[in-house]
Formats: structure tokens, sequence, C-alpha cells
């Protein structure tokens, strides 16, 4: 696979719970590489990893794989809402801030300002 392709099978794999960024991918496989776990060749314009035996040893003696905890005792459903609210926050707030009069942009500061310390105002009540 070359790098692009790890990202998206580790987002897959843990069900959209991790996504590394290619800032992380890239010189961890260089890392791998300079250790002899995997190998690298030039294909189509893309750069393919292969793991090597000592590295393909290494995989199978280690850990579960991250993705595996990634994704464990979360909740997919309530995770969706909060994905979708916020999402219709920020595109809210993105309309009032591109088109809104400079009172409109203080008062969208305000509300989502006071969101926030709602927010953390629910953490501190007492059960």
């Amino acid at each position: 696979m070359h790098g692009y392709e790890m990202i998206q099978e580790i987002g897959e794999r843990s069900g959209g719970a991790w996504r590394p960024s290619p800032g992380s991918v890239y010189p961890t496989l260089q890392l791998l590489e300079d250790e002899g776990l995997i190998t690298s060749e030039e294909s189509g314009g893309k750069r393919l990893f292969t793991l090597t035996e000592e590295g393909r040893t290494e995989a199978d003696s280690g850990p579960d794989a991250p993705w595996e905890q990634a994704g464990r005792d979360v909740d997919w459903e309530a995770l969706r809402e909060v994905k979708q609210a916020a999402s219709g926050l920020f595109t809210a707030f993105g309309q009032v801030m591109a088109g809104g009069s400079e009172e409109q942009r203080t008062k969208a500061v305000a509300v989502v300002n006071e969101a926030r310390k709602k927010l953390y105002l629910i953490l501190a009540e007492e059960d």
C-alpha cells in the first residue's frame, strides 16, 4: 500500500474513530523502513510499502492494532448526533460571519461563547 491508502484503511478499520494525519504516517513509515521492518518502491508515481519478514514477525508478536482499540466502547449513534449538531452550528456561525453585519457577528460570537459556558456548566451539575 501507499501512505494515503494506509490512512484510509486505518480510518475504515477503526470505524472512523481514528484517522492519522500524513504528518504522523509518513515519518513513521520512514522510521520503519530505517529499522528494516518495511521496504518501499516507486510504482506508478507512488511509493508502495511492504512488510519485510522481520516486520511481519514483529507485527504478529505485538499488541492489538491501535485501530482495534480506537473503536471500542464508542456510542456511534451519539457521536453521529454530536457531529451533525456541531456541523450545523459551524455552518450557521460561518454564514453569519461571512454575510452578517458587524452587530450580527458580535451577537453570533456572544451566542457561541454562551453555548460554550453552558456546556461546561453541564459538567459541573451534580447528579
